[in-house]
């Protein structure tokens, strides 16, 4: 839809750092998260370019969204709005498989190497059972 390139370039800071570090909890306050009986798991560490890719992605995904909510607003035809639904869903999908698959390669590979590795699958099975329907 219109404009969402514009917003790629304005959501991600640029830095000056190889890396990024994230946590995947709500707060994003800290640089790691905290399971329910307080045990502290690892920053989530990406390279650069993954951070921009997967930011661009949910930008023009942002913007795409904001073209539904003006079709809908414009009292488009359902199904032209059901159509875009549909293409939103899937580009959704297709982050969250860049980001399953870096998680699978970067983090997993960390845990098999630190020999945490059953953690690290609970942890994602956990994520799994929330993101799966």
């Amino acid at each position: 839809m219109n404009g969402s390139n514009r917003l790629a370039k304005e959501s991600l800071p640029i830095s000056q750092q190889a890396e990024n570090s994230h946590s995947h909890d709500a707060s994003h306050e800290d640089a790691a998260h905290t399971h329910d009986h307080g045990e502290s798991i690892h920053p989530h560490v990406h390279s650069e370019e993954s951070l921009r890719r997967i930011v661009n992605r949910l930008s023009r995904i942002e913007g795409h969204v904001r073209g539904i909510k003006t079709m809908v607003q414009q009292s488009s035809p359902c199904p032209d709005v059901l159509l875009q639904i549909a293409a939103v869903r899937g580009a959704l999908d297709r982050v969250a498989r860049i980001v399953l698959d870096e998680h699978l390669t970067e983090c997993i590979a960390r845990a098999a190497k630190e020999g945490n590795m059953e953690t690290e699958i609970e942890q994602l099975k956990a994520a799994l059972d929330r993101f799966l329907p």
